[in-house]
């Protein structure tokens, strides 16, 4: 049977980004070294990398697809005409906007009515594949309230940030089990179990 999941890199300190997000900066200050193990050891990594990837169809924050604000409608998010996704994403907003078709089977549909609506149209998009909760940090904390993750994968980067999007703050009295840990020098790779 198919879950939904979430996969985020976070420092020990328990944020996802650093401080002052902005077009310029999407991860804040300093939030691109959380992500160092995607690149400088994407051979050792890529089990966690792969395991992000998989989902049948995934979920994201209007943040995560293009900074706050009204559309520009020129924007085609951070990831080039290629988004690694290759299926459909989902973004949350206030703002309407058409699907946006990209290469290598990505398509963003835009989702105004909220997070369950998005949960549907994703696990109707996925079929029997997993539904990916790709972030940001509001998004995720969202959907860890509401009870309607199964898996959360944590990607620990042992560095602290300091301040930024904290990840777990206002989520409730959630229990996690742990169900497998691996690593190496840039992360901790931590697969937890969402207890209801």
């Amino acid at each position: 049977m198919s879950q939904v999941t979430c996969d985020l890199t976070i420092s020990l300190d328990g944020f996802v980004a650093g401080p002052n997000q902005s077009l310029a900066a999407p991860l804040g200050e300093g939030g691109e070294r959380l992500h160092r193990w995607q690149f400088e050891e994407p051979e050792a990594n890529a089990a966690a990398r792969e395991g992000i990837l998989a989902a049948g169809a995934y979920i994201m924050g209007r943040n995560m697809f293009a900074g706050p604000g009204a559309w520009d409608e020129q924007w085609r998010g951070w990831w080039g005409e290629e988004p690694p996704y290759h299926a459909p994403v989902f973004v949350l907003t206030h703002h309407p906007r058409e699907p946006l078709q990209m290469q290598g089977g990505t398509t963003f549909s835009f989702v105004t009515d909220g997070i369950e609506s998005a949960l549907a149209q994703a696990r109707l998009a996925a079929g029997s594949k997993d539904v990916a909760i790709a972030g940001g940090a509001d998004t995720v904390r969202q959907y860890l309230s509401a009870g309607l993750i199964d898996e959360l994968r944590l990607h620990i980067a042992p560095m602290v940030l300091g301040a930024g999007e904290r990840l777990l703050d206002g989520v409730g009295n959630l229990k996690f089990e742990p169900t497998e840990v691996s690593g190496t020098g840039l992360v901790t790779h931590v697969r937890y179990r969402v207890l209801r």
